[in-house]
């Protein structure tokens, strides 16, 4: 009986494991990590795994949880320049290593790449703990839109270097993969991401929220959800829909986020609604009372707010890479255009200017479309990757026992 095989029978069977997740962002911070990681926990805590969760202290008023299934360790933190409400965690190797020694886990998931996340690393090693890690953010990429391209090569080898100290980097996508496997990532598997079909709902359009951005029942909002920053392309979407009013000039340019290019864009396109960061069933309310959802980031490793909006039955314009690659069939569920291809992206744009049936049937298919993409399905692929991982070390120390003895 091979190791493969063994290896699918433990996957396959449901082992309670002790998980210690560091992470330097958590809700109720408003990302896209924060989020994923949000849902990851609760669904882990929901099929009986104990949660370490170790994270920096968000403010004065946050406060640990202490009880039978999740554990908070809140460490010091400093602000994010440029990224406010948001803490990189310092590094606090002994502190771990002490923690872990008396309350050791199954295995060690690092979520970010941060000071803390590369301590934690460190510290597992030291205690041969084994280690994953998620790929959730192209800091290499960010590094260009704040004058600091010659970063991106160092920052390449260092996010190498840290992954591949794992027993496995997880990514969002099979594109993703690729990329990291020719930059040298090794042990590189997908976990996709999963939408809130319930939360995210055409249901709650709200004609008066529409009334409020100046649109009547037949305008055409165009709506971007995002932060407000030189990395997420934002002037492709002020071109698309200067192009988009040309032919449909009763338009409306909806921008829901924040971040430090809202001031300076707010007073360039004053005929924009700014709407400000929003979440939960508010966050979905502007979802679905808007029509067209343009999303032109290059910088993504997933993009939830693609399926968020897919979920919301809006026709969704993106670039083909990431979540919209692996999700959107264009001029079915949604519009694509080539990676890095504006004047392509804004013919996409257009062409669904002053055309709300293809605007409808695409937002119907688009619907149907996320309601196949569930949490469930992917925590258990998650869960089948920490399983295999704990089997596959159990395996080799077992060997190592045998040969010593």
């Amino acid at each position: 009986m091979n190791d493969d095989f063994l290896l699918q029978i433990f996957a396959s069977r449901h082992h309670p494991l002790r998980i210690a997740l560091v992470t330097e962002t958590y809700p109720p911070e408003v990302n896209g990590v924060a989020m994923t990681l949000g849902r990851q926990v609760a669904d882990l805590l929901a099929r009986g795994h104990q949660i370490q969760l170790i994270r920096p202290r968000q403010g004065s008023a946050d406060r640990a949880t202490h009880n039978d299934q999740l554990e908070e360790i809140l460490k010091m933190g400093v602000p994010i320049p440029r990224y406010a409400g948001l803490k990189l965690g310092l590094p606090a190797k002994s502190g771990l290593v002490r923690l872990w020694q008396t309350r050791r886990p199954d295995l060690v998931h690092i979520a970010t790449e941060g000071p803390l996340g590369w301590s934690a690393l460190a510290a597992a090693q030291k205690l041969r703990l084994p280690v994953s890690t998620d790929f959730h953010t192209n800091f290499h990429s960010y590094s260009k839109h704040y004058g600091a391209g010659w970063l991106k090569a160092p920052i390449l080898a260092y996010l190498r270097k840290f992954h591949n100290k794992a027993c496995v980097t997880l990514v969002p996508t099979e594109s993703m993969r690729r990329e990291l496997q020719l930059y040298g990532y090794r042990n590189v598997e997908v976990v996709a991401r999963g939408v809130d079909t319930v939360l995210f709902d055409p249901a709650h359009r709200d004609d008066g929220l529409r009334h409020a951005w100046g649109a009547e029942v037949d305008t055409q909002v165009v709506i971007y959800v995002g932060r407000i920053a030189p990395e997420k392309n934002l002037s492709v979407v002020f071109k698309a829909f200067a192009a988009m009013r040309k032919t449909n000039p009763d338009s409306r340019l909806v921008i829901v986020g924040d971040g430090p290019d809202r001031a300076m864009l707010q007073t360039q396109f004053p005929d924009a609604v700014f709407c400000g960061m929003r979440s939960g069933v508010d966050l979905a309310r502007h979802y679905a009372s808007a029509d067209v959802f343009l999303f032109p980031s290059l910088t993504e490793t997933f993009g939830n707010v693609t399926t968020e909006a897919l979920a919301s039955g809006l026709a969704v314009v993106a670039y083909q890479y990431a979540a919209a690659e692996a999700l959107i069939r264009h001029a079915d569920n949604g519009m694509l255009a080539s990676f890095n291809d504006p004047d392509q992206f804004i013919a996409a744009a257009c062409a669904l200017s002053g055309n709300p049936d293809l605007v409808r049937q695409i937002g119907l298919n688009a619907r149907r479309s996320a309601l196949s993409v569930s949490w469930q399905s992917v925590h258990d692929r998650f869960e089948r990757v920490l399983q295999s991982i704990i089997f596959k070390e159990d395996s080799h120390g077992q060997a190592e026992l045998a040969m010593d003895g």
